[in-house]
């Protein structure tokens, strides 16, 4: 399940300039924000704290890849290629400090990231050249940043970051103007039940102690089919809704047809 997410952050370093983030950040909640700001050392630690996020992207980078394909916006002739995603622009919103942003670029996709917090943005900048990877990266809000963005992206990919959302009707559209017509967004979220209420919340941060305790909060989570009428609202229908689990033992995701628990979804924005 989702246990821990690439959120938006303020930093206690550029007090001037949170305050301004903080501002414009009508969808996060501030308090999450400190919260996740902490862990802004632990991004590109496998072992540590956010290891479910590394070893997610076994399934959600497919995910991007098959539905560009899927959807026409990857030349067969470059589906079976090192760089399938070469010549398409992705925008990876709350991308943190670029642990799925990069595994993108890497497929060949020109990508911008974007998150709230300048000293989260600082990590991924240093550790993409450190990896020689060119991407894009901007501390700004996805609201924001949408405002001069219109229509610019072939995909936009919200992982792990829209059960910290607190206004997700504002967060979608922004999301939904970012993307050109045909383009499609990627979202893996928590769903809102009561099995991941116990699991992923309570036995993770409670039992286990993977994370901190208050990271997730069940009622900011969003269930499938309602996450899926905001997209609609949004000019973007639903293409693929996928169960999604983690194994807390192997560290390990697979896809599921439950959904109970986590879930990812891909939607195209219809054409005018």
């Amino acid at each position: 399940m989702a246990l821990l997410v690439t959120c938006l952050r303020t930093s206690p370093r550029f007090p001037k300039l949170s305050q301004n983030l903080i501002r414009q950040l009508g969808t996060i909640d501030h308090q999450e924000v400190k919260q996740f700001d902490q862990m802004s050392t632990e991004w590109w630690s496998e072992s540590g704290g956010v290891r479910p996020l590394h070893t997610m992207n076994k399934l959600r980078i497919p995910m991007i890849r098959d539905g560009l394909i899927n959807e026409g916006a990857v030349p067969l002739i470059n589906a079976d290629s090192a760089t399938p995603l070469k010549g398409l622009s992705i925008l990876d919103v709350g991308c943190g400090g670029g642990i799925m942003t990069e595994a993108l670029a890497r497929l060949g996709a020109t990508v911008t990231g974007i998150d709230a917090s300048p000293k989260i943005i600082d990590v991924a900048k240093q550790h993409a050249a450190e990896s020689q990877l060119n991407i894009n990266y901007i501390a700004t809000s996805i609201e924001e940043y949408g405002k001069l963005n219109s229509e610019k992206f072939d995909a936009v990919a919200a992982s792990e970051i829209i059960e910290h959302v607190t206004e997700k009707e504002k967060f979608l559209s922004a999301c939904s103007t970012c993307l050109k017509p045909s383009g499609s967004i990627f979202v893996t979220t928590i769903n809102k039940t009561f099995m991941s209420e116990l699991i992923a919340i309570y036995f993770a941060e409670n039992i286990l102690e993977m994370i901190p305790k208050g990271t997730h909060h069940i009622d900011k989570c969003i269930e499938p089919h309602k996450l899926q009428r905001i997209l609609e609202d949004n000019n973007l229908r639903t293409k693929l809704v996928h169960g999604m689990c983690y194994n807390f033992i192997t560290n390990n995701w697979s896809w599921s047809s439950n959904k109970s628990i986590s879930y990812g979804i891909h939607a195209v924005k219809i054409k005018n």
